[in-house]
């Protein structure tokens, strides 16, 4: 019994990539050159791409269980849907499917909204799935720490709601949990959705706060200037992508990032340990630098 990973060199897919392979599974990544992949021995790697039907007939051919996660590109929703496909045409009938929060309510932002297409089509098509709903991975900040170390300023717009940010480690291992309770079922699951949150919910001048205590001296909030952010992103990714980052932060703004009543008692309950905090990521962030 095989589960297959696709993203497997990303940042959450390599951890859910290692999660499993410590948990003893057979896995199969799917990336787009075995020479560079760099990962865990043991894992078998088979070259191929999203948009490629041959590869990915190849990659699903065997595998009993799919992890998708889908990079945000352009044609990302198009992907996603090519895959569900081959999926189901190689017999494929237990994913875990990586979203976003609030999916169905960002709905003008591009890559929430393919998200959430993506969510109607794996319960459309009767796959047996998990639908993973991460809040903002706290390893984003490691793009700014620079500015945070250097200038004293937390630069990110995340406004005044509130995001439950989450550690990409425990993204990992709560996806490899999932992965494994499907793979490893003598019947079928019905359909799962988790709000993958961290242990805390932090607003801008929360986090500055964070970082203010752990270096010792002040950092401020940058403050909720969307338009600044993303001319700044723009500076390292295509306009298109900057774009759909601003309206994302528009909507942290406005909605945040918060979450249900009991998630965060769940996800304790099933990693078995407390969740990451944001205070123990800037302490890390600090340590290494």
């Amino acid at each position: 019994m095989t589960i297959l990973i696709t993203g497997a060199t990303g940042n959450i897919g390599r951890h859910v990539v290692q999660q499993l392979t410590q948990r003893g599974a057979d896995v199969r990544a799917l990336v787009r050159d075995p020479a560079t992949a760099a990962l865990p021995a043991g894992v078998a790697t088979v070259q191929g791409d999203l948009l490629d039907v041959d590869s990915l007939r190849a990659a699903f051919s065997g595998v009993s269980t799919l992890f998708l996660l889908n990079a945000v590109v352009p044609e990302e929703f198009t992907q996603a849907l090519i895959a569900l496909n081959v999926a189901r045409e190689a017999g494929i009938e237990r994913i875990v499917y990586l979203s976003v929060i609030h999916s169905d309510r960002y709905l003008n932002v591009p890559h929430f909204a393919g998200k959430f297409g993506v969510e109607r089509m794996i319960e459309d098509m009767g796959f047996n799935a998990t639908i993973l709903r991460p809040a903002y991975f706290m390893d984003n900040d490691r793009t700014i720490k620079d500015v945070v170390l250097g200038h004293g300023i937390y630069p990110m717009p995340i406004g005044h709601k509130g995001l439950a940010m989450i550690d990409a480690r425990d993204i990992g291992e709560i996806a490899a949990i999932e992965l494994l309770r499907r793979e490893r079922s003598s019947e079928p699951l019905p359909l799962a959705r988790f709000n993958l949150v961290g242990p805390d919910t932090l607003t801008g001048a929360d986090v500055a706060a964070i970082w203010s205590d752990v270096l010792g001296r002040p950092i401020a909030y940058g403050g909720d200037d969307t338009a600044g952010f993303e001319q700044n992103l723009r500076q390292f990714m295509p306009n298109w992508m900057a774009f759909d980052m601003r309206l994302m932060s528009e909507r942290f703004l406005t909605d945040g990032m918060t979450p249900d009543a009991g998630n965060v008692a769940r996800l304790t309950a099933l990693l078995g340990r407390p969740l990451r905090s944001y205070r123990d990521f800037a302490a890390e962030i600090v340590a290494s630098a």
